[in-house]
């Protein structure tokens, strides 16, 4: 479909933006109901983010959402921050801006399309149907346009869908890639048929760590939608808090993120807690897609053996089967995922580099790193944990 002449414009706030028109760019599948396929670029998530103030005045994080209309009518919308520091990405490029400044230049502000502190592949060029290369080709532009305007290093797009990645390359942009761990459920009836699929020695060692974390002297409960009461969340932020201060050294989210996530997104949400004498120690928190389960948060309160196995990784393959979900992404990072049955797939960025010689430099760095993650992820898979052997016994 032709779009016509695009006009391309920036927003500081979603509130500028209707849902339903930013939704049917990012989320055009649900007007014949069920969920998104990607929970995390809807308007409701965004907005939390923003309402919350996890992004916006102090955070690095400042919206300038962008839109492309046609006839007066929108098209597309991209998640789009000026951003400060290189932190909550998980596509890191720290030797980037150390090397760029080190040459005399300013590498921030930069600007970054992607969903904060989620390492969750999705679409970033959020199009209408049938508006895809025109809407698609308008924001990368217009992306472009802004970042040379404004004379920035950069602009980054993390976490694209490969066709995006494919389809930026061929605009000129820069590509890398990197690597997840992923589950994918092969038509599995359940968790056994899983194991089954495994060799016995990864088998057994799962079947031993279930039961390890299974004895930490309570009950599992999995709650979701409207069973998911304010005390949840209050347990969920605790254990947020605990983990962010080990890993970030602040938490990203602010407590009133969870607070809106009870009002508008616990349809989205899978919370997983494990519970001693009413009180839970520990807890996994799920956004819940059309086809995927996306693990997000976890923490504890109480260290027990395994327990972050069986909360973050098990149960998401329970509720996977149960519910005839495709895959589970267990976010960044984790070799450890590989022998509990999350194999290794590539993920995609975009780079624009402003600075000729320095876009040359980094487009140099990822010919070799494409290379290398290609091969780590061929050698990973040969060690997974699955028989090679289909008439292998069976215990």
């Amino acid at each position: 479909m032709d779009g016509g002449q695009i006009e391309i414009e920036l927003h500081t706030s979603l509130e500028s933006i209707p849902r339903e028109m930013w939704d049917a760019c990012a989320c055009p599948e649900v007007a014949e109901g069920g969920r998104p396929n990607d929970p995390f670029t809807t308007h409701r998530f965004l907005s939390a983010l923003e309402e919350s103030g996890s992004v916006g005045p102090g955070t690095g994080w400042q919206p300038r959402y962008l839109t492309a209309k046609t006839e007066g009518h929108l098209i597309a919308v991209a998640p789009l921050y000026a951003k400060s520091h290189s932190q909550g990405e998980y596509v890191f490029d720290h030797n980037w801006a150390h090397a760029y400044e080190n040459a005399g230049g300013r590498y921030y502000p930069k600007l970054q399309v992607a969903v904060p502190f989620s390492p969750v592949t999705g679409r970033r060029f959020l199009t209408r149907p049938g508006f895809e290369a025109a809407g698609q080709a308008a924001l990368v532009q217009g992306l472009v346009q802004v970042g040379a305007d404004n004379e920035l290093s950069g602009a980054h797009i993390t976490f694209c869908t490969p066709q995006e990645a494919e389809a930026g390359r061929e605009m000129g942009l820069l590509h890398r890639t990197g690597q997840q761990f992923h589950w994918v459920n092969d038509s599995y009836g359940g968790f056994d048929d899983f194991l089954a699929a495994l060799s016995s020695r990864k088998r057994k060692n799962i079947r031993k760590e279930r039961k390890q974390a299974q004895a930490f002297g309570g009950e599992i409960v999995s709650v979701s939608g409207d069973d998911i009461k304010p005390e949840h969340w209050d347990a969920m932020w605790r254990f947020y808090q605990d983990t962010g201060a080990r890993k970030w050294g602040s938490p990203y989210l602010k407590r009133a993120f969870f607070d809106i996530a009870h009002q508008t997104l616990r349809d989205d949400i899978l919370l997983v807690f494990a519970v001693r004498e009413e009180m839970p120690v520990a807890g996994a928190m799920n956004v819940i897609g059309r086809e995927t389960l996306f693990g997000r948060y976890w923490g504890c309160v109480e260290h027990h053996p395994c327990l972050h196995f069986e909360l973050c990784y098990y149960q998401a393959i329970d509720f996977a089967i149960a519910n005839g979900l495709a895959t589970v992404e267990a976010g960044a990072q984790g070799e450890h995922k590989l022998a509990r049955g999350y194999l290794p797939v590539e993920t995609h960025s975009l780079h624009w580099i402003r600075d000729p010689g320095f876009r040359d430099a980094v487009g140099n760095y990822l010919d070799a790193e494409r290379k290398a993650v290609s091969e780590e992820i061929e050698v990973l898979t040969s060690w997974g944990p699955f028989r090679n052997e289909p008439q292998e016994d069976h215990e």
